[in-house]
């Protein structure tokens, strides 16, 4: 058994190919030095022996030769492996991204000299291709983080590798807690699944708020990643629907009007001849009261079509300086049927229409006291609400300032709302008697001041919450 495994052994070793020894370079060019001067050495010595001198001094001598024999190798081999060692040493920092060393002795001269030339005009040519990619790199960055669209990027696992500020602003989250997580985590999935140059919702911003995808791909170390730019079409998407409506609202109106002018003289016209008439008593009773219907429908239809004129005859605002309190003061005084409680915030100087603002803020204290004093189900409760709910109805009115603009809050305990996407839409209304007009109105005039409105229903408790926005803060007193 151990003959057939010394066998098997030597078998192996046999078809093994067999290392090839070599000697270093540096050692091959000491070794070829010593060969190149033996031969002279060989002669000189023969000839030196054949010398009639003492054996001392013919000893001497010989080994005189021999050390600078082997002194001339020592230079020769200094002199050739030296500046490859140099070389070397800067294809070395080269490669770790150091541009900072040189090869020294480099001319035209020689074929050392031009390989030390081509080596430190390609470390110049790193150098510079180096400092070109940081400023490239510094001002994509700077770009990247100074861009008022959201910005996101991912790898092919869907985790997120870049992510600049304004990204961070709209998911309210530090990049240090965003990158790494998948798009499902942070609420973007749909960015991702969604055809390019295409709107979406997202679950973490305003219901009301409408974002196009803009997707690209590029490549990082070779792998493959999706860029995704968000850019808010709410504001432009809800000019053009305000658009829309007004050009409907000034047909409807010039259509109606022209009826409902003769409609009314006539009724009135008829109206004052049934005088004259010979009908009896209970016929001219009928008459009349069906000419006051129409004469009154008349008149209510046309102050109903005044009333949706104000959409599309808005004027632009006329700014000036105006402290915001005792504009808040006004609209809480002027709402009797209930108490509005005015959580003071600071005192500050707003650039605003006082006029146009005013009317904003009566219009959204009107419904949050309407909601409280009628919470029943049926008219856009979110919610049925027992008697001891209603046994408070309160509406507060707050505001703050958060990044130099104002932020107003108008908080109800009232049912809430059941369908918030359709609360801005014309002529929606969950009243039995309200025009749909009022947060149309209101929410265009906030625009107008480059601000903006939501409504929401409030977490943890029952009610609704305004969220008005106006980025016109002046000053602050004290």
């Amino acid at each position: 058994m151990a003959s057939s495994q010394q066998a098997g052994e030597k078998e192996t070793n046999r078809t093994l190919p067999r290392k090839r020894v070599r000697l270093l370079y540096e050692n091959r060019v000491s070794l070829y030095a010593l060969i190149v001067a033996l031969p002279g050495i060989v002669v000189s010595g023969i000839l030196l022996w054949l010398q009639p001198w003492s054996r001392q001094s013919k000893l001497a001598l010989s080994f005189a030769e021999l050390f600078a024999w082997w002194m001339l190798a020592l230079a020769l081999h200094e002199q050739i492996i030296r500046p490859l060692q140099t070389l070397a040493n800067v294809i070395a920092a080269l490669r770790e991204e150091d541009y900072s060393f040189r090869a020294s002795s480099a001319s035209m001269d020689d074929a050392l000299g031009e390989l030390s030339l081509e080596v430190n005009a390609l470390a110049d040519l790193l150098a510079d291709r180096r400092i070109r990619a940081i400023e490239a790199t510094a001002l994509l960055r700077r770009v990247v983080e100074e861009i008022d669209a959201p910005l996101f990027a991912f790898d092919p696992d869907r985790v997120l590798q870049l992510v600049n500020p304004a990204g961070e602003k709209l998911l309210q989250q530090a990049s240090a807690r965003l990158v790494g997580r998948t798009a499902e985590e942070i609420g973007l999935a749909d960015c991702l699944s969604a055809v390019n140059e295409s709107l979406v919702a997202l679950p973490s911003n305003s219901s009301s708020a409408r974002w196009l995808v803009r997707q690209s791909k590029f490549r990082e170390k070779g792998v493959p990643h999706t860029l995704v730019v968000l850019s808010d079409v709410s504001r432009a998407l809800r000019e053009e629907e305000r658009s829309a409506w007004r050009r409907l609202i000034r047909v409807l109106g010039h259509e109606l009007n022209n009826s409902l002018t003769p409609i009314k003289s006539i009724a009135g016209s008829l109206s004052s001849r049934l005088a004259e008439s010979d009908l009896d008593s209970e016929q001219r009773r009928d008459f009349e009261r069906g000419l006051a219907i129409i004469e009154a429908r008349s008149a209510s239809l046309n102050r109903f079509l005044q009333a949706y004129r104000q959409l599309a005859q808005m004027p632009s605002p006329a700014l000036k300086k105006v402290a915001l309190l005792p504009v808040i003061e006004r609209v809480a005084f002027l709402e009797t049927r209930l108490s509005v409680t005015i959580s003071r915030g600071p005192d500050i100087t707003v650039m605003i229409d006082p006029d146009q603002i005013e009317q904003m803020l009566i219009n959204l204290v009107r419904n949050a006291v309407e909601a409280v004093l009628e919470p029943c189900t049926g008219n856009g409760a979110a919610k049925p609400v027992d008697a001891l709910e209603l046994a408070k109805p309160q509406v507060t009115l707050n505001w703050m300032i958060e990044d130099l603009s104002v932020a107003l809050t108008i908080d109800d305990n009232g049912p809430g709302l059941s369908n918030p996407s359709n609360a801005f839409v014309p002529f929606y209304t969950t009243k039995p008697q309200g025009s749909g007009i009022g947060l149309a109105l209101s929410r265009q005039i906030a625009e107008m001041h480059g601000g903006s409105i939501e409504l929401v229903n409030r977490n943890g408790t029952r009610g609704c919450q305004v969220r008005v926005r106006l980025p016109c803060v002046i000053s602050e007193a004290g």
